[in-house]
């Protein structure tokens, strides 16, 4: 099996990242993979979609960072492949990223991808998708059952009104991700929601959102794959985010700290809801966060942490993943076998 996995850039991937770790699960069970830069790609007179792309030449990787040296230092294989000859391409690059520095890059995988699943590549989060997903909006196409209450608005006024109803809220931007742009704000002290506006709106459009009380003890990101609960080995691929002293953001860049999930039928209810809605968007990977009975946000762009789930769980969630593309290239291979050339007309 050849994959290939869509990255921001090459370079700047590290050990401890998710991709880097399905790359080199990928590469330890037999399968090529190769990375590809959003500046890479190239759509040829011929209609077809080339990469400049990077592997590795062992075959055997005992840790990430030897895997990561080899694939980012001169001893890796790098050429110019056809990515419509890849049996997979995983589309794992993070928009909001490139978002200020290399705007030209958000749209890549996206664009790309489009053009390689129309060449027979399957590729992974579906681009179509992934496209509807371009900013959290996305997260009020999901239902009202498990979102919080929600404003979406550049108005002043409005929030205002909004905090006055609701009481405690928290405000971000539409566009970002990573805890950038996140304030509290309480509905008895609305002193500074001016400056605290005027600073999210800069990046655009506001989210206004209920305060989850539950969110004092931080988050759970949960993985799901293929629609379901990523399980493996009878435990589930998920970790704890809590927060630290009276930074209300529990992401793990922002000052967060990882403990060990413990996955009840709360959150498999709020898994069982969404659902649906990643099964008809084709989101092969995603991360959900909850906190209490509710989502936070719903993550189809690199979600990251398996690595944080392997190191409580003790399982390789990473391989798993590697074993679920293996069945999609088997049964699409079948299909391609014995319906390709059947005429439809006398079925």
């Amino acid at each position: 099996m050849r994959i290939g996995f869509f990255v921001n850039d090459v370079h700047t991937e590290l050990a401890a990242y998710t991709t880097t770790r399905m790359a080199m699960a990928a590469v330890n069970r037999g399968h090529e993979a190769w990375l590809i830069g959003a500046g890479d790609l190239a759509f040829d007179p011929d209609d077809a979609v080339r990469a400049r792309a990077r592997t590795v030449t062992k075959t055997n990787h005992k840790s990430g960072s030897a895997f990561l040296a080899e694939l980012q230092g001169r001893k890796a294989r790098v050429e110019r492949i056809s990515v419509d000859d890849l049996d997979v391409l995983m589309l794992r690059n993070d928009p909001a990223v490139d978002g200020k520095r290399r705007p030209w890059a958000q749209p890549t995988g996206i664009m790309f991808g489009r053009a390689a699943m129309r060449r027979g590549v399957i590729v992974l989060n579906d681009p179509n998708g992934l496209a509807k997903a371009s900013n959290k909006m996305y997260f009020q196409l999901f239902p009202e059952a498990v979102r919080p209450t929600t404003l979406i608005t550049r108005d002043r006024s409005e929030i205002k009104a909004f905090a006055k109803d609701r009481g405690d809220i928290v405000i971000k931007p539409l566009q970002g991700s990573g805890g950038e742009g996140v304030f509290l704000v309480r509905g008895n002290d609305l002193g500074n929601l001016n400056q605290m506006v005027d600073a999210v709106a800069r990046d655009g459009y506001i989210i206004a959102q209920e305060y989850l009380p539950d969110a004092a003890q931080g988050d759970t990101r949960l993985f799901m794959m293929n629609g379901q609960p990523l399980r493996h080995r009878n435990k589930y691929a998920a970790f704890r985010r809590q927060r630290q002293g009276d930074d209300i953001r529990s992401n793990i860049h922002a000052g967060g700290v990882k403990a060990r999930a413990e996955i009840g039928d709360q959150a498999l209810q709020i898994a069982e809801i969404v659902r649906p809605k990643l099964v008809e968007d084709g989101m092969f990977l995603v991360g959900l966060d909850i906190a209490g009975d509710k989502l936070m946000e719903i993550n189809v762009f690199s979600p990251g942490g398996l690595g944080s789930a392997q190191s409580f769980e003790g399982v390789n969630f990473a391989a798993a993943v590697i074993v679920a593309l293996e069945r999609k290239v088997h049964y699409m291979g079948y299909y391609d076998r014995n319906f390709n050339n059947v005429d439809m007309a006398t079925l």
